[in-house]
C-alpha cells in the first residue's frame, strides 16, 4: 500500500484583528516532507502515528508538508493557496496512492474561502478519483460542511476538551483506515445538525458523561466505528457554523443517522449547561486574595490566543496592581515590541516600559512602569502533553513585585512549564494568571489549590445570542430559543 499524509491547519477567529500570513505558519510549525519531528503537534498526529503503522504493515508512507499556525484571524489568501497547492503538488507527484490520511483543524478561514478544508479535500478527491480512501483527523472546534462530507470517506475528531487525546484519535483514524484498506469494513458517515453553538468542556459534567457514553457505544457495537461531537467554533462567522454529531458506521447509514439524531438531540437538551460558571476580574482577584491554600489559578478565559485573540489583555493584571497584590505571576502578555525592548536592555536592566492592550478595544489599557528584566529566553517553549508549544522570544519582568511573562509568539497557557522555563516556580506563587479557556486544565489542575474562571473585558465575542454574525446561520440556539421545536414535541 502507498499512503499519502500531510497536515495543513489553523483555527480562524473571523473577529480577530490578528491576520495570518506564511510567517505565522513558519513560526508555529512548518515541516517540509519527511522533516516533521518525532513528536506530534495538535493537528499532525496522523503523520507520526502513520509512520509506526506503515512500518508495522510494510506499507509506504509518503509524507507531504506539515504546517500549523496558532489561532488568529483570517488567513492571507495567497498564503492559503500556496500551502494548499504545495500539498496538492506533492499528492500529484505521489500518485498512484491507495489512501490519503490528513491532519486538519477544521476551522480555517482564508480571505475568499469560507471552507478551506472543504476546498482542499475536494481538490484531493479530484486528483485521486472516487475509489481512493480519503480520511482526516480534525479538531472538534471546527465546521463540518457538506463539501467535506462529500469528499471524505470518514473523519475522526478529538473527543476531549482539553484536547488530551489527539494521539489516541490518530490511532483510531489509522485503525479504521487499515481495516478499510484490507477490506474488512466500509466506513459511511451520518451527520446530525444539532442547530446550536455552545462550549463543551469534557473536564466537567454534563459533557464528561456524554463523552464516556459515546466511547462505550463504540466499544459495545462493532458496527459503530466512531462517534464524534463537532463542537463548532462560535467565532467562525461562516455559513455552516454550529454543533454537529457525526457517526461513522460499517456501511449502516440508516443506523448511523438514527444514532446521530438521538445523540444530537440529547446534547441539544442540555444546551446552556456545559460551560464552567465565570466571574469578573474584581471577584476573581478578591477570592484569590482571600484563599488559604495556593496557588490559585485565575484563567482569563476569553483572552485566549487558542481562540484567536491577541492574548495581550491587561484587565486582570490592572486589578492585581490596584489591589496591591504580590506573589502573583502572569503568563503571558503578548507584546513583541516590548519583548524586543527587553532583549535590547538585557537581563538585570531596570527600564521604563509600556506593554499590553494594543490589539483591540475591550482589552484594558497599556501598563506603564519601571520594570526589572529578570530573564530572557529565545524561542521559548512549554509542554503540551507529549508535544512542545512555542511562545517565541520571551521576557520575564517584575513590576510592583508581580512576575510577568511577555511573549512574542501568541500561545495560550497550556502547562506550568510556561512559568518554569522563564525562571518562575509556579508552585511558590499564591496567584497564577493564565490565558486559556480549558486546555490548561489537564496540567494546571495538578498544582492548583483552586481554579477561578474569569470573564474579563471583551477581547472575544463569547455570547452568540448577541454576536454580530453576518454569514453564520441565524436558526441555531441561542440565536433562536428552540430551532428543533423540541419544546412543542416536534423532535
Amino acid at each position: 500500500m502507498r499512503i499519502f499524509t500531510a497536515a495543513l491547519a489553523t483555527e480562524t477567529n473571523t473577529f480577530s484583528p490578528i491576520c495570518v500570513d506564511r510567517r505565522a505558519f513558519e513560526a508555529s510549525l512548518y515541516a517540509p516532507p519527511g522533516q516533521h519531528p518525532e513528536t506530534p503537534t495538535l493537528c499532525t498526529a496522523p503523520i507520526t502515528v502513520g509512520r509506526r503503522v506503515a512500518k508495522e504493515k510494510g506499507w509506504e508512507l509518503i509524507e507531504g508538508t506539515a504546517t500549523w499556525a496558532d489561532p488568529a484571524g483570517l488567513v492571507n489568501r495567497t498564503t492559503y493557496e500556496e500551502l494548499r497547492d504545495e500539498i496538492l503538488g506533492q499528492l500529484h507527484a505521489a500518485m498512484p496512492v491507495d489512501a490519503v490520511v490528513m491532519g486538519l483543524h477544521g476551522a480555517m478561514v482564508a480571505a475568499g474561502y469560507d471552507d478551506t478544508e472543504g476546498d482542499l479535500l475536494q481538490r484531493m478527491r479530484e486528483i485521486v478519483g472516487p475509489d481512493v480512501l480519503i480520511s482526516a483527523e480534525l479538531d472538534p472546534h471546527s465546521h463540518l460542511t457538506a463539501k467535506r462530507v462529500e469528499a471524505l470517506d470518514f473523519a475522526i475528531y478529538f473527543k476531549e476538551f482539553p484536547h488530551t487525546d489527539f494521539v489516541d484519535r490518530a490511532e483510531d483514524l489509522w485503525s479504521i483506515a487499515v481495516e478499510t484498506l484490507e477490506g474488512r469494513v466500509k466506513p459511511v458517515m451520518s451527520v446530525f445538525d444539532c442547530r446550536m453553538i455552545d462550549v463543551f468542556p469534557t473536564s466537567r459534567e454534563p459533557m464528561r458523561s456524554f463523552v464516556d457514553k459515546i466511547m462505550q457505544i463504540e466499544k459495545d457495537d462493532p458496527e459503530i466505528l466512531s462517534i464524534s461531537v463537532i463542537h463548532g467554533f462560535m467565532v467562525g462567522d461562516v455559513p455552516e457554523m454550529g454543533t454537529k454529531l457525526l457517526v461513522v458506521t460499517d456501511n449502516r447509514p440508516e443506523k448511523g443517522a438514527a444514532l446521530a439524531r438521538e445523540l444530537g438531540l440529547e446534547l441539544f437538551s442540555k444546551r446552556g449547561t456545559f460551560m464552567v460558571p465565570q466571574i469578573d476580574e474584581k471577584e476573581a482577584v478578591a477570592r484569590a486574595m482571600a484563599a488559604t491554600a495556593w496557588p490559585v489559578v485565575i484563567a482569563d478565559v476569553w483572552d485566549n490566543p487558542g481562540g484567536g485573540t491577541a492574548g495581550d489583555a491587561t484587565v486582570i493584571l490592572a486589578e492585581l496592581m490596584a489591589r496591591g497584590v504580590t506573589s502573583a505571576a502572569i503568563g503571558t502578555i503578548w507584546d513583541p515590541m516590548a519583548v524586543q525592548i527587553c532583549f535590547a536592555a538585557g537581563e538585570g536592566a531596570e527600564i521604563p516600559l509600556r506593554f499590553g492592550a494594543k490589539s483591540a478595544p475591550g482589552t484594558g489599557n497599556p501598563i506603564d512602569g519601571t520594570v526589572k528584566v529578570v530573564k530572557l529566553v529565545r524561542n521559548a517553549e512549554m509542554q503540551f502533553g507529549e508535544s512542545l508549544a512555542p511562545f517565541g522570544d520571551a521576557a520575564h519582568i517584575v513590576l510592583d513585585d508581580l512576575d510577568i511573562i511577555l511573549n512574542s509568539t501568541r500561545a495560550q497557557s497550556f502547562d506550568p512549564s510556561l512559568f518554569s522555563v522563564m525562571g518562575i516556580d509556579p508552585t511558590k506563587q499564591k496567584i497564577l494568571v493564565i490565558k486559556s479557556t480549558n486546555h490548561f486544565f489537564a496540567s494546571f489542575s495538578r498544582i492548583a489549590a483552586e481554579i477561578l474562571y474569569c470573564s474579563a473585558g471583551t477581547p472575544y465575542p463569547n455570547n452568540p445570542a448577541t454576536t454580530p454574525y453576518r454569514r453564520a446561520p441565524k436558526t441555531i440556539w441561542p440565536i433562536v430559543a428552540d430551532p428543533h421545536g423540541t419544546e412543542r414535541g416536534a423532535a
